[in-house]
């Protein structure tokens, strides 16, 4: 491990499951690719894909995690803003619960709060964070976020939006008066699916919503929007 790797800022323990959790997602990019393959013309010209209903199955044994660096960015935004309190829309297999975990930990504790609706995935998320050490930091709550998240305790530091786009804006219009002035979104694939996000971008970015939007190059673009009233 070398000071350039992002996992370096991680404890031995945490960083050693990430390592192996982030090449198995690297091996499969190469069949979620295909599994896009319709959408690419959509993709492309940035206009909203057409899915049908059971579209979204195809991804329930895919990790769709964030890259090494994206994720090392969310655990130093979670660093700096102090964070106790986050929630996480998308966990997944749990990649970047434990980055934002250890983030709460390393800032002196507090709880990630994770949602996935397919039940599998979250076992294995709960599963990855344990062998991370860092299950008293987290907890992941299955089924959709619209009701998982509905008794959400405030105030909230930082949100991690990284589920499907058609839910997004839903999801963030729920956790919003949550969120404490000053604590920060971090939007994951805004800029590779650009159409499925127009809407939720020109909502974070109407003033009257009470956020600063910028973009910022990971994944071809990530969305960080910082709550300022």
């Amino acid at each position: 491990m070398t000071s350039r790797d992002p996992l370096a800022l991680l404890d031995t323990r945490a960083a050693g499951v990430l390592r192996r959790l982030h090449s198995a997602n690297d091996r499969q990019l190469p069949r979620n690719l295909l599994r896009l393959a319709g959408d690419l013309p959509a993709l492309v010209l940035g206009r909203p894909r057409r899915r049908p209903p059971a579209a979204a199955g195809r991804f329930d044994d895919a990790f769709l995690a964030l890259g090494r660096k994206q994720a090392a960015y969310c655990y130093a935004q979670a660093r700096a803003v102090r964070a106790r309190r986050v929630v996480e829309f998308g966990t997944s297999f749990g990649v970047s619960t434990i980055w934002l975990a250890a983030a709460v930990r390393d800032n002196g504790g507090g709880t990630v709060i994770g949602t996935e609706m397919v039940p599998e995935k979250a076992e294995r998320a709960r599963a990855h964070v344990r062998e991370a050490g860092l299950a008293d930091h987290v907890d992941i709550r299955t089924g959709n976020a619209l009701e998982t998240l509905r008794d959400l305790d405030g105030p909230v530091d930082l949100m991690l939006n990284d589920g499907f786009p058609d839910a997004a804006l839903d999801v963030l219009r729920l956790v919003a008066p949550r969120l404490r002035t000053g604590a920060v979104v971090i939007t994951d694939n805004v800029g590779a699916m650009r159409g499925d996000y127009a809407g939720y971008v020109s909502w974070l970015r109407d003033p009257a919503h009470g956020f600063v939007s910028v973009r910022v190059p990971y994944k071809g673009g990530t969305e960080v929007s910082i709550r300022v009233d």
